[in-house]
């Protein structure tokens, strides 16, 4: 039997073991990649601490949400595996789900962006109509996703970008990197709320990395303050680490031409994702777009699970 090296789940409350398995084989309309690089997102975690919807209800299982892989004709591919696990030296995959990736582009980066990318990605082209020209919040940017929004929304042609977040280090930084104005997410709901009212009054689309309480505050200022009551708002629901619920008043629906919605693996068909996705893969390949790789060998995966990210940084594990 061939066996292999893997990074197993074997228990929820400790990070993934380097373990020997043995090695997969295909079933007909399968094919055995070799793994290049994995990134070790939030979402990665929280699988394979069973806090996730796909995380594993038995164990051990392997660990790893996605991966940069080389296929058996030698090209690069990207693929998305929750549930299945990815954090081996080969995985088995449908070789209709693979992403092509662009000949010469570097695993680690790609692996470090995809995953914080795609949700903006995915929101400006396919949930919204939004169009090159338009304003947008991202509401949480100095986070890693939310630091990516604001270089997606630029790339994709947004004419001005709000970035608003607590540390107030990483808003001054992405100014650099594609906001034109920033909002520091305050203790002081007073404060706070005027410089949401004064900076994003009249954006088209708000990217809402937060939710809960705050964004309670973030609709009430901008909406308070808006002027073109009949000028669509979009507000999109994308993460939740404010809180999973909020309280709106009807009236603040009635009052505007404002609409809620959410984006995530169960709102983009998946011909239509995988369109996207490699357009995406495309553009970060390009270098316009980057998370910068923090890499640790496989053998060293609990050291990676231990790693926290700087800001712009994510864990990368390279096999």
């Amino acid at each position: 039997m061939s066996m292999m090296n893997a990074a197993l789940v074997e228990s929820y409350d400790e990070p993934p073991h380097f373990r020997s398995i043995p090695a997969p084989d295909a079933a007909p309309g399968q094919e055995v990649v070799e793994v290049l690089a994995v990134g070790v997102h939030p979402a990665t975690r929280g699988i394979a601490a069973g806090k996730h919807y796909t995380s594993p209800r038995t164990l051990p299982a392997l660990a790893g949400a996605d991966a940069v892989v080389r296929r058996a004709d030698g090209s690069l591919g990207y693929v998305m595996v929750m549930g299945a696990g990815s954090l081996a030296e080969r995985i088995v995959i449908d070789p209709a789900a693979a992403i092509p990736v662009p000949a010469g582009a570097a695993p680690a980066p790609l692996a470090a962006t995809m995953n914080p990318a795609m949700s903006s990605w995915l929101v400006l082209r396919t949930r919204v109509p939004f169009q090159a020209g338009q304003s947008v919040l991202v509401h949480g940017a100095t986070g890693n996703a939310g630091s990516m929004a604001v270089k997606v929304a630029k790339h994709l042609g947004a004419g001005r970008v709000i970035a608003a977040g607590r540390n107030r280090t990483r808003l001054d930084e992405l100014r650099a990197e594609g906001a034109d104005d920033t909002v520091q997410l305050a203790p002081d709901q007073d404060a706070t709320a005027a410089s949401l009212a004064e900076a994003a009054a009249e954006v088209d689309v708000v990217l809402d990395y937060i939710w809960g309480p705050p964004t309670e505050l973030a609709m009430r200022a901008v909406l308070g303050a808006r002027t073109q009551h009949t000028r669509l708002l979009d507000w999109v629901q994308i993460g939740g680490v404010g809180g999973d619920s909020i309280t709106l008043s009807g009236h603040t629906l009635r009052s505007n031409a404002f609409r809620i919605l959410g984006s995530g693996f169960g709102s983009v068909e998946m011909q239509i994702m995988q369109r996207e996705l490699t357009e995406l893969v495309a553009a970060i390949a390009a270098g316009g777009m980057t998370v910068h790789p923090h890499p640790f060998p496989l053998d060293q995966v609990e050291a990676a699970w231990a790693h926290q990210d700087a800001p712009g940084e994510r864990t990368v594990i390279l096999l």
